[in-house]
């Protein structure tokens, strides 16, 4: 990303800038939205945006990196749904400034321009990314701080609202509240979090499938109305609850085979934080494999959120295994495409890479996106040179 695009856009210097990481979530998938543990990191892929007010009441946004063709221009004063799908992309930034206002937060009218280097669907929360760099652009624009918690469930709404999907709060927070070197314990029930240390030697190694997915198009939606449809069935408040009552066997007639087995990947998910976390604190990095692979597996099975190559993708980090360098593999993100994570050992990490590059290569006839990343700080103000 270059440091001087909003310059060649508009001939001045911002007045403001904000960087936002990408998340990727190591283990807890799905159950954000349930009141569930997550552990996310943030990561060192990116979107960073630059802007100024200006007078009047017409926005124009120049974006770069998003798959987005052409700027964009709107009014603040309709800030309505977009359903042309050319401006789909413009309801991230629409929602939140919406529910800004409605906060009582009145954002001026700016210019901007996005860059990103994040790979679009591919379940590494460019959505959240974006909403939480354009709260922090209204936040300094307007001369107001909202707390991280906050913030996120801001943005959380303007996701549900105008972007029609009904995510969890992980995504945000994982966002706005990442920090270096260090993987968030998330509990999505009250928001409390705590920072658990990723074992010396180890590094993060993303794949990209290429596998764009798309969470509004209703296979999301549906998962999580079979997770409510189960609450229901049961007479249950949460998943917690059916967790503490250890009789999932017996609640199988009563849900039905499908719910039954929604129900067994959010139970046992919740079950694999509690685990990672401690395999975390006490650097066993056998547990932290075993417990990747239930996880994956379960997401396969279980939620039904995988797709070929995903599977492919975990199937061979494993085949190359310990020996090899490998900890640990899984899917991440809402599924349908999108990513792995791989924990690697740092040493061994670049061959591993190349590794997987070979065989997709191989196997797809198309290129892997691969990276190695490491934990960051969340989204934050640049501060002016």
């Amino acid at each position: 990303m270059t440091d001087n695009l909003f310059h060649q856009k508009f001939g001045h210097e911002p007045a403001v800038t904000v960087v936002a990481p990408g998340r990727i979530n190591l283990i807890g998938e799905h159950i954000d939205y349930l009141g569930g543990e997550v552990m996310p990191i943030a990561i060192d892929r990116s979107l960073r945006i630059e802007a100024s007010p200006v007078e009047g009441s017409v926005c124009e946004i120049f974006p770069e990196g998003l798959g987005i063709e052409e700027s964009a221009t709107f009014d603040l004063s309709e800030l309505q749904v977009r359903r042309e799908k050319s401006d789909i992309w413009l309801n991230y930034i629409i929602g939140v400034i919406a529910v800004y206002r409605d906060a009582g937060v009145m954002s001026p009218a700016f210019r901007a321009s996005i860059e990103s280097d994040l790979p679009v669907g591919a379940g590494l929360s460019s959505s959240a990314a974006l909403e939480t760099a354009i709260a922090l652009v209204i936040e300094s624009l307007s001369g107001i701080e909202q707390d991280v918690v906050d913030r996120a469930l801001l943005c959380q709404r303007a996701e549900h609202d105008f972007a029609g999907v009904p995510c969890g709060i992980m995504d945000q927070m994982a966002v706005g509240a990442g920090k270096a070197g260090r993987v968030m314990r998330l509990n999505c029930g009250n928001l409390s979090h705590s920072y658990f240390p990723i074992p010396d030697g180890i590094s993060i190694l993303t794949a990209d499938t290429g596998v764009t997915h798309a969470l509004g198009d209703g296979e999301y939606r549906k998962r999580r109305e079979d997770c409510e449809m189960v609450l229901r069935r049961l007479q249950l408040d949460s998943f917690a609850t059916l967790a503490e009552r250890g009789d999932m066997e017996k609640t199988k007639e009563k849900m039905g085979t499908r719910l039954f087995h929604r129900a067994s990947h959010v139970v046992s998910e919740m079950a694999r934080v509690e685990s990672f976390s401690q395999a975390l604190v006490t650097g066993d990095l056998d547990e932290l494999g075993h417990i990747m692979r239930a996880g994956h597996e379960s997401l396969r099975d279980d939620f039904e959120v995988s797709c070929v190559e995903l599977d492919a993708l975990v199937d061979a980090a494993y085949a190359i295994g310990k020996r090899g360098g490998v900890v640990g593999s899984r899917m991440t993100g809402g599924g349908f495409g999108g990513s792995t994570v791989s924990l690697v050992k740092t040493e061994s990490a670049a061959e591993v890479k190349r590794s997987l590059e070979d065989f997709y290569q191989e196997k797809f006839g198309r290129d892997l996106n691969c990276f190695i990343t490491t934990a960051v700080d969340g989204a934050h103000l640049v501060p002016s040179a």
